[in-house]
């Protein structure tokens, strides 16, 4: 009998430590340049080759959901706490030592998500595609009837993206101007469409992150040109998070950590133009990227937007819209 429970206990040790061992899965919402470069890094940092699934932030994140009795995926990376708020019960709380980089203001309660990243919304016009139009200067001149079926950007149904888009422009501003703009809208599935249909001259704008936006400036498309909104625009951090039960063990807690190190973020930057959520990068040392200090910001509650996250999608659904696009 000693013996079969000893033979128990060591076998227990294997599986513990085959956990342990396990490279980690990473489910990702981000592009090509930007998964390989973080690769790379966890793999010269931490000695470790991901795993990755890619898709939409809603598609992943309920697709951990579904597998919450038995995690098939580590890592989630990325998406905004608007939108991550809603699945916090398949996620697991990690306090990373790379959090002492980050200012305070960045980080959530208990740290359930960490983050990775800050987003910029912009405006990415298309000159070749005003006919005759200025470019937009700000938010209200997009509500003017000119621009109808002109403009695209993503589903907030199923984009980080496109919710934090459009829960920003609900707050800036006043509701008559906000339905204008709102009816004005093609709305794209995919967020990876909204940058490609501007640059390829199927809209005249697009409403996307700035990494998005300047991944076509930077490539040499003269045409392309992006507008910080005078009134303001928004920002928003962008979380990694471990799957509660990460199969991967320690693994995945140090993909966390490599994701969020100076190295990574680094790379991050100058591959898919991602500014840093550290505070020991100066952006302008890599990119030709306006620093954050000279973007008028308005401010948005992340907090509210994931609890209002149900009835505000709603009513937005209900909204009149120029229509849709795959």
């Amino acid at each position: 009998m000693m013996k079969l429970a000893a033979t128990t206990m060591l076998l227990a040790g294997f599986a513990a430590a085959d956990a342990a061992a396990a490279d980690p899965v990473i489910y990702t919402t981000n592009p090509v340049p930007a998964v390989e470069a973080v690769q790379a890094v966890i793999k010269e940092k931490a000695g470790l080759t991901t795993g990755i699934i890619t898709g939409g932030s809603g598609v992943l994140l309920r697709r951990i959901e579904a597998e919450k009795a038995a995690p098939q995926g580590d890592v989630f990376w990325s998406s905004s706490a608007n939108t991550m708020g809603a699945f916090k019960d398949v996620l697991e709380p990690y306090t990373s030592p790379e959090l002492a980089a980050m200012p305070a203001d960045l980080r959530v309660p208990e740290d359930y998500f960490q983050p990775a990243n800050v987003h910029v919304v912009t405006v990415m016009v298309n000159t070749d595609q005003l006919n005759g139009s200025s470019a937009p200067a700000d938010w209200k001149d997009l509500a003017d009837p000119s621009w109808k079926g002109r403009i695209v950007l993503p589903d907030p149904a199923n984009s980080s993206t496109g919710y934090t888009i459009v829960w920003g422009l609900s707050k800036l501003l006043d509701e008559a101007t906000y339905k204008a703009l709102v009816a004005n809208l093609v709305v794209s599935s995919s967020s990876s469409a909204v940058p490609k249909g501007v640059a390829m001259g199927e809209y005249a704008v697009g409403i996307t992150f700035e990494t998005n936006s300047y991944s076509y400036v930077d490539g040499g498309q003269t045409e392309i040109s992006i507008v910080y909104p005078s009134s303001g625009t928004f920002t928003t951090p962008e979380f990694a998070a471990l799957v509660k039960g990460a199969p991967a063990g320690d693994n995945a807690r140090k993909t966390i950590d490599t994701l969020l190190s100076k190295e990574a973020q680094i790379e991050l930057l100058k591959v898919a133009f991602r500014r840093p959520s550290r505070t020991d990068i100066q952006v302008s040392d890599f990119v030709k990227l306006p620093e954050l200090a000279s973007i008028k910001v308005f401010k948005i509650d992340e907090e509210e937007a994931a609890r209002s996250r149900d009835t505000f999608l709603a009513e937005w659904a209900a909204l009149p819209k120029a229509g849709s696009s795959k």
